[in-house]
């Protein structure tokens, strides 16, 4: 450590104590990466307990100079929180708490570090709704999902993380702190300062608390699972299922190599037969539910379903999702790497996307396994190689991402719809976005960060 750091580190461990500044190697090395391949240790880690301990450490972090990567829970999949370039790791995981659930304004206060899924089960006992869900959501953050505005299966019908913020407080690159935003579901007060934030992967400020929209919990839910021959006539089905007006909460798909890994790494699981799955729930008044499962149920008998397991109670519907919730566990035990592509295309190029892939698959010798959020057209492409660590085979993997995000922006797609940039797709930047649009990103990060020490080495 030089000695810029080492005065740092004085400094921060006199105002903050000794336990929340730390530079042992094994401390440091647990704060080096996410669940991307990347991993380096910063010069020390800092664990503040409030804002008023993160805005200390951003000041004086500023005034000399040293790099600040803030990091959650650790969740993400693109190497997002690896400190590229050393300095500190502002590990926020002990600002955990839940300020405020309000059934009369339907907002929630948290803190960042706050997981989604223990959100959801505090709303849930007061009658309330937070509905996004990654999959990941027992363990990721609320600060993370703010990051990297993060979605899930229910994103279809209640949207992304960034449609429920409605205020943020957030300590700027110099330490000044700044409230955007508000509990009132509408406010059209100048710029919307708030969402400026969302989906920023930690290159503007960090986020300290966040007041989230809430909606009324659901009465009824309902599942619907299916079997297909092939992964075509499961996205036909999907399609289907638009043409005929309904808008379910989630529409899931998998393929073949994911169902077949799936039966392996989970027998117990309720697997129905075929090449491909589709998977749909339900929510609102219980007899409008039961009334749509009853119409779903004949639309995915006549686009082809093999079978069609419904689930009509909370528990059921659990099981059903299991093994959705599974899947990204189940190819990583086949023993092959698995390179998790979050892409984006339009709805309609469903077929085209499946149709491609497969021909991808074939030319490249590496098996391709699709799952994922059919419903927005956001489908989890997973490149799966053997002997990942060989630097030949990482060279073709990236040939195979370059024919992949190629293809996918041709038909005005994303390279990303909810994992973001991090360091994993900063190779492909360029090409996602337009030198324009490139520039007024780096304005805006210069406004807000004009030493650049906020998560360096990322995409501005």
């Amino acid at each position: 450590m030089n000695r810029s750091l080492s005065t740092l580190a004085r400094k921060l461990r006199a105002r903050l104590g000794d336990a929340a500044v730390r530079t042992a190697p094994a401390e440091l090395a647990a704060v080096a990466g996410d669940k991307w391949f990347a991993a380096r240790p910063p010069d020390l880690a800092v664990y503040p307990a409030n804002t008023e301990e993160v805005s200390l450490t951003l000041r004086l972090a500023n005034a000399a100079g040293v790099p600040v990567t803030t990091r959650g829970a650790g969740y993400g999949y693109v190497g997002g929180c690896v400190p590229e370039r050393g300095g500190i790791v502002l590990a926020l995981e002990r600002m955990n708490r839940v300020l405020e659930i309000s059934d009369r304004d339907f907002v929630a206060r948290v803190q960042p570090a706050v997981k989604t899924g223990e959100l959801q089960a505090r709303a849930r006992r007061r009658g309330l709704l937070y509905p996004p869900d990654p999959a990941s959501l027992k363990d990721c953050s609320i600060g993370g999902n703010i990051a990297t505005n993060a979605g899930g299966p229910r994103c279809l019908k209640y949207g992304v993380t960034g449609n429920y913020v409605l205020g943020l407080e957030v300590v700027l690159a110099d330490g000044r702190v700044v409230r955007a935003g508000g509990r009132t579901h509408k406010n059209k007060t100048g710029f919307d300062l708030a969402r400026l934030f969302v989906g920023s992967e930690g290159l503007l400020g960090v986020v300290t608390e966040a007041t989230l929209k809430l909606l009324p919990l659901p009465p009824a839910r309902a599942a619907l699972s299916a079997g297909f021959p092939s992964m075509r006539d499961a996205a036909a089905a999907v399609q289907a299922v638009f043409r005929r007006g309904f808008l379910p909460a989630a529409v899931e798909v998998a393929d073949r190599f994911t169902l077949e890994a799936g039966r392996k790494a989970m027998p117990g699981a309720s697997i129905p037969p075929g090449d491909a799955h589709v998977l749909i729930e339900l929510d609102g008044q219980d007899s409008s539910v039961r009334g749509e499962v009853r119409a779903l149920r004949a639309v995915l008998r006549e686009a082809g379903a093999t079978r069609v397991d419904v689930a009509l109670d909370e528990a059921a519907c659990d099981e059903l999702w299991k093994l959705r919730r599974g899947f990204s566990n189940s190819l990583r035990a086949t023993g092959l790497t698995k390179l998790n592509e979050d892409i984006v295309v339009p709805r309609g190029r469903l077929v085209d996307l499946v149709d491609f892939a497969r021909r991808l698959e074939r030319a490249s010798g590496f098996p391709i396994a699709c799952f994922g959020h059919a419903g927005d057209g956001n489908i989890h492409v997973n490149v799966m190689a053997a002997g990942y660590d060989d630097p030949a085979v990482r060279t073709a993997v990236e040939g195979v991402l370059d024919k992949l995000f190629a293809q996918v922006l041709a038909w005005g797609g994303a390279i990303t719809g909810e994992h973001g940039i991090g360091l994993a797709k900063l190779r492909w930047w360029e090409d996602a976005v337009p030198p324009a649009n490139r520039a007024l990103h780096a304005a805006v990060k210069r406004a807000l960060d004009a030493g650049g020490i906020l998560n360096p080495g990322k995409f501005v």
